[in-house]
């Protein structure tokens, strides 16, 4: 019988933009009690989905404990981090940040207003080596976490802690026996959106309004995030926090 695989790192802080009690979460705990001797979670108390990298400062934030290493915050995934490291941690930092599983793929212009991607962003700007992790689904109520959960330990062993940047990883909605192989890619640009607005009115007759989001990501060339989502392979791309446009700032210069 094969003896485990030692632990790469002494202590790990996982996070997510779904919630506390998303499945994604359990999920990212079984994925990385491999990877780490020991894994606290600092996650929001509810959905965060699509706030990118907001953070409250406005309000206050409260800490709720619920079970050994697990802690909820009501307030942003980037909010969950800033208090993993500086309070909960602050005596014992983590080695390492990671922050997932998302409900969904962060490919393309999604990883711009991602919870999921942007709590991994303020890790990094904190000193800390971060990987965001999400799964493709096509069927929301079949998400196939157990793709994601058995194929991240590998993804970690082989990458590591990248210098200065935040690995992207995706994994393809296809069972792990299926999945083609690991591709670097690059974020693909950006598809076409539609945005609307849909008013109703609620049972006194004040207005509300809920955001309409439809989205068409487009097909993506072969090296980019989706392109390897579509041939079934994991999708790891380095991401960072320069936005300059580089092609427009050489025409600007001349």
């Amino acid at each position: 019988m094969q003896a485990p695989t030692a632990p790469l790192f002494n202590r790990a802080l996982l996070t997510n933009d779904d919630g506390i009690d998303a499945p994604g979460m359990a999920a990212l705990i079984e994925a990385v009690t491999p990877l780490a001797a020991e894994v606290w979670v600092v996650a929001p108390e509810h959905d965060q989905s699509g706030v990118s990298r907001a953070i409250s400062l406005h309000g206050p934030l409260r800490v709720l404990e619920r079970g050994p290493r697990r802690f909820a915050v009501t307030g942003t995934p980037s909010d969950c981090v800033v208090i993993g490291l500086s309070h909960i941690l602050k005596d014992n930092p983590p080695d390492i940040v990671f922050s997932g599983i998302n409900r969904g793929a962060n490919i393309g212009e999604e990883v711009g207003y991602s919870g999921t991607v942007s709590a991994a962003l303020m890790a990094r700007l904190c000193g800390l080596p971060a990987y965001a992790i999400s799964q493709a689904w096509r069927d929301r109520k079949n998400v196939r976490w157990h793709t994601a959960i058995s194929g991240l330990e590998a993804i970690v062993r082989r990458f590591g802690t990248a210098p200065a940047s935040v690995l992207n990883v995706n994994f393809p909605d296809v069972e792990p026996e299926e999945v083609a192989g690991v591709a670097i890619t690059r974020q693909a640009p950006p598809g076409s959106m539609a945005m609307g607005v849909e008013s109703r009115e609620d049972t006194r007759g004040f207005p509300y309004h809920w955001l309409s989001i439809r989205r068409h990501p487009g097909q993506g060339a072969d090296d980019t995030d989706i392109g390897a989502l579509r041939r079934r392979e994991i999708s790891v791309t380095p991401i960072g926090f320069d936005m300059t446009d580089h092609a427009t700032l050489a025409a600007l210069r001349g």
